[in-house]
């Protein structure tokens, strides 16, 4: 089986399988707006691009795209009116997205990697590896505090709770169980691939592929920590790729425990009508990629 995943958006859920993504929208009016669009992947292209580690950082890269283009169709559905009609509302233009796209990748370098690396620089340690221990537990404190403080933003709590909703429809299909929202309720909120657990893990190896160079000079400090990261996203990708996987290795489990724990800051439990616009965006993507039940598209049908 392929793997489905996705993320929260405005008001919404985005779902992914390997050809085709889908995001699905609460409307102001109260019904659900969804959206359906190819991946053009380049892996699909050149075998090289699906080597391990490379086909992590290709991955990460699409799944950036994909997810600023839900956004900008969830923003654009909630700022919709209600007699604003049925068409499908505008993505972004290449233009904002690249905008976009380089600030917030800017922001997070300098809040996760950058900053931490700096503020361990101006510690008096000399020893290299102890210094990198130091930056390390500084990058995931800032990264946990971050995560706090976002939790405590009552705006949100809805965003957490459609990812929640997120990982209990997927649980729910890999589970086999029947995608409806009172069943989709009952699995879990906590999924082994989620992107939460991805970051803090990204964080684990990079203490790991920084020991390498010790405490190097406070430039050759920052270009390190960017220049890498792409190798560190990619074994990271590879490290939560086979997680889910065997999800069932309770040794496994044991040792990536604290990326779930960490889960539990991004999601709430969801209600059955957050559960519905989910179910909604994975039946989207599940029918296009010819993966979708008959007696689902029947629920489908009368949803």
């Amino acid at each position: 089986m392929s793997a489905i995943g996705g993320q929260a958006v405005l008001e919404g859920v985005m779902m992914r399988g390997p050809r085709n993504w889908s995001v699905a929208v609460r409307k102001p009016d109260g019904a659900i707006g969804h959206v359906a669009r190819p991946v053009e992947s380049v892996m699909a292209r050149h075998w090289w691009w699906g080597l391990p580690v490379v086909r992590g950082v290709v991955a990460l890269g699409e799944s950036l795209a994909i997810g600023f283009r839900a956004l900008s169709v969830s923003a654009n559905y909630a700022a919709a009116e209600e007699d604003a009609g049925d068409g499908e509302p505008a993505e972004m233009s290449r233009m904002a997205m690249v905008v976009s796209f380089a600030v917030a990748i800017g922001f997070a370098l300098a809040l996760f990697k950058v900053g931490p690396a700096l503020l361990a620089d101006s510690l008096p340690i000399s020893n290299g590896v102890l210094f990198v221990l130091v930056e390390g537990l500084i990058r995931v404190t800032v990264f946990v505090a971050y995560l706090s403080i976002l939790s405590f933003i009552p705006s949100l709590r809805r965003v957490f709770q459609y990812h929640a909703a997120e990982h209990k429809a997927i649980n729910a299909y890999e589970d086999g169980g029947e995608l409806t929202p009172v069943v989709v309720q009952r699995y879990s909120l906590i999924h082994p691939r989620c992107g939460t657990a991805f970051l803090l893990w990204v964080m684990v190896i990079g203490v790991f592929v920084f020991a390498l160079f010790g405490r190097p000079a406070w430039y050759w400090l920052i270009v390190t920590r960017i220049a890498l990261l792409p190798v560190i996203a990619g074994i990271a990708y590879e490290l939560i790729r086979y997680a889910g996987k065997h999800a069932d290795n309770r040794v496994l489990m044991t040792v990536l425990a604290p990326g779930l724990w960490l889960q539990r800051l991004t999601t709430r439990e969801p209600t059955l009508d957050q559960l519905e616009v989910s179910i909604r965006a994975l039946r989207e993507v599940l029918d296009m990629e010819g993966r979708l039940a008959p007696n689902d598209r029947k629920v489908e049908v009368m949803a």
